[in-house]
């Protein structure tokens, strides 16, 4: 799997985690809700910079988008 993979995986579960909708999660994190389905789809690589934003929107560290995790995503 690669990065941009994990990274879709691990955000749409820290999302639904924290009961947020794509359009919620955007504002907090000053994206656009078709930028954060985007990602979730894996069809766009984030930057840091995005990864950070989205990061803090969720109060989540920022390295727990991009670890492999063993659970079905």
């Amino acid at each position: 799997m690669d990065l941009k993979e994990v990274m879709a995986r691990n955000l749409r579960r820290a999302r639904h985690d924290k009961k947020l909708t794509q359009e919620e999660l955007a504002d907090r994190a000053g994206l656009s809700m078709r930028y954060i389905g985007a990602i979730e789809r894996g069809d766009v690589s984030a930057s840091v910079t995005v990864l950070g934003q989205i990061a803090d929107a969720l109060e989540i560290d920022p390295s727990d988008l991009l670890k492999e995790s063993s659970k079905p995503g």
